[in-house]
């Protein structure tokens, strides 16, 4: 009877032990899925580094677009005020040649003509500047589209080393 208890105690010992490492084995990690893990992480970085590049070169482009963009609005300013003091001048001019010339003479003639020009090539100036700053708010809203994506792309580049880290400790 003492050999037949202990035959019994034995295999429950057994058994029990056997569910314990059934167990253990059943909640250790696979290797396979965690190195399956590390290489989707490390091409994860790649093409976020990738990302990275293209849009910070896209920024700087964009960046580029604003600066010219700018030194045309501000050519066009110069241009459009210059024309305005000619339009100014030739409205003295006019007022003066009316006066001591008459309003009809050669002189008043000639004035109105230049007059008629210099509203003419200010106006043009205008539009210039009112398609540069179209241009300028354009190219100003891409750039910080752009730097918007590098933000996030900087964010997920980080999370990917997290990642990355994590699954090699193997936790």
């Amino acid at each position: 009877m003492n050999a037949q208890l202990l035959l019994r105690r034995s295999a429950l010992v057994l058994g029990v032990a056997g569910f314990l490492v059934g167990g253990a084995y059943a909640q250790s990690p696979d290797p396979i899925p965690q190195q399956q893990d590390i290489h989707s992480d490390k091409k994860d970085i790649r093409q976020d580094k990738t990302d990275l590049a293209k849009d910070r070169a896209d920024r700087n482009a964009d960046q580029h677009d604003v600066n010219h963009d700018r030194r045309d609005l501000n050519k066009d300013r110069v241009d459009r005020n210059k024309d305005q003091r000619d339009i100014n001048k030739d409205k003295r001019d006019l007022r003066k040649d009316d006066a001591k010339y008459g309003v009809n003479s050669a002189q008043a003639q000639a004035d109105r003509k230049d007059l008629h020009a210099d509203r003419v090539d200010r106006n043009k100036d205008q539009r210039d500047i009112n398609k540069d700053k179209s241009n300028l708010t354009a190219d100003r809203k891409d750039r910080n589209q752009d730097q918007r994506d590098i933000n996030k792309d900087k964010r997920d580049l980080h999370k990917d080393h997290k990642d990355l880290r994590h699954d090699r400790k193997g936790k």
